[in-house]
């Protein structure tokens, strides 16, 4: 395959130029006009027509609620979804149905993956107050983390033992992934709120999961990681406060590395007004304040990765008040041309996109030649295009739940091509008729 005339976006750079693949691997990444024998030796050529093309993002941070949830969600409709959004790897966390919390839960999930699964997959082991028996047997080459609940979320996993918490992260041969919010601090202001006796806004949200619940806990993970030497990738950031715990530079000189997520790039506490339940998630999407200050750390190096925290849910389980109405949203679809529109306004760079959703990913979490378009790296990247704009709406939607906080929404870039394992895996709203996904594999020391 000859991809040409391309605006290669890859390593720090961006220039014109061309790509060549030999079945699943790519053969070359060059600038200019391919030469008269790279032409005459490549059967299938692809005119790029100055589309961005960058390696295929990896998502480290996705529910796709199989097995057990599949009425909300289902690998197969997210995954599509995934391609549709130039995700060509993605990286599921354990709290389904039975929670991935044994070695037998997760093993279930790759046999589910191998039928269905349209992109390249990896499971998290979820970590528990007693389970260190379970992810010690696995191999870490086929293991992408453990997942610790500092603060319990949808699926309540909280890990709150200090005998579990020293063991986790003494021991753990892979990146140990954590959902920082303080439990103590949570409960206490929901009952605040539950005491005036009246409905709880969701307004209120970001005040009881608040900053300073985020603070402490990830405070408390990072004094763990630090004394253990682990490494240690702090999901979903969403406070100006964390940033302040973090280290500028690359994340290829650090041991903990922390995770946004673009609704905390896109939204602020000024849109519960109109959004409402639709935009409810754990940690709370906070102030503009802060989602201008996490822009920011994108381009400065303080937040290392962008994971979707892609977690559906059916609209009926939206409704109600702060403590009825549940947290998470679907988003995978359309999140790399929110950003690259985003990146458009100047709120940071494309290579800056580049990075935290394709190069921190595969290097932070040791994903096997994936993340980058080099010679020899398996052939998952993404055409995106740019303009006319668009209007989401329900109807373009591949997620089983059908809706997004995204819709009414108008973008100016859209995914033209991802292509998987040298496989065309979506094109131009088509999906290739058999799966090219592989299971993910990991370098490990």
């Amino acid at each position: 395959m000859l991809i040409y005339n391309a605006r290669i976006i890859n390593e720090g750079r961006f220039f014109v130029g061309y790509l060549t693949t030999q079945g699943n691997k790519i053969t070359r990444v060059c600038e200019g006009v391919p030469a008269e024998c790279v032409w005459e030796q490549e059967t299938e050529r692809i005119d790029a027509e100055f589309a961005w093309l960058m390696p295929g993002a990896i998502d480290a941070h996705v529910h796709f609620r199989e097995p057990g949830l599949t009425h909300k969600a289902d690998i197969l409709h997210e995954s599509k979804a995934a391609l549709a959004g130039g995700v060509t790897s993605f990286m599921e966390m354990p709290n389904t149905q039975p929670q991935t919390t044994t070695v037998e839960a997760w093993e279930n999930k790759y046999h589910l993956a191998q039928q269905s699964a349209y992109a390249n997959y990896a499971f998290y082991i979820g970590a528990t107050n007693d389970n260190a028996d379970q992810w010690q047997k696995i191999d870490p080459k086929r293991l992408c983390g453990i997942k610790l609940f500092l603060g319990s979320s949808t699926g309540n996993m909280l890990v709150n033992e200090q005998k579990a918490l020293q063991q986790i992260f003494a021991e753990a041969e892979t990146l140990v992934a954590a959902h920082c919010e303080d439990e103590q601090i949570i409960r206490a202001n929901m009952e605040y709120y539950r005491a005036k006796g009246m409905s709880v806004p969701i307004a209120a949200h970001p005040l009881i999961r608040s900053r300073e619940a985020c603070v402490r806990s990830t405070e408390k993970a990072m004094t763990w990681a630090e004394k253990y030497a682990a490494k240690l990738h702090v999901l979903h950031i969403s406070t100006t406060d964390e940033l302040s715990l973090l280290s500028e530079g690359s994340y290829l000189n650090k041991r903990i590395t922390a995770e946004t997520c673009p609704h905390y790039l896109f939204f602020s506490d000024k849109d519960y007004a109109s959004m409402g339940a639709r935009i409810k998630c754990n940690p709370a999407i906070k102030t503009m304040m802060d989602r201008e200050a996490l822009r920011m750390a994108i381009c400065t190096g303080k937040v290392d990765t962008i994971g979707s925290d892609h977690a559906p849910h059916l609209l009926v389980d939206k409704q109600g008040d702060c403590t009825q109405a549940v947290s998470g949203f679907p988003s995978i679809q359309h999140n790399l041309p929110l950003l690259f529109d985003l990146a458009e306004q100047g709120c940071f760079s494309k290579v800056d996109v580049v990075r935290t959703m394709a190069h921190a990913p595969a290097d932070i979490y040791s994903v096997e030649k994936r993340g980058y378009l080099r010679e020899g790296y398996y052939a998952d990247f993404v055409l995106i295009k740019e303009g006319p704009a668009y209007e989401i709406h329900a109807d373009q939607l591949l997620y089983k739940c059908k809706w997004s906080p995204l819709e009414g929404r108008t973008l100016k870039h859209r995914v033209k091509m991802t292509v998987l394992n040298g496989v065309i895996a979506y094109a131009d709203d088509h999906f290739a008729e058999h799966s090219a996904a592989m299971p993910l594999s990991f370098t490990r020391n």
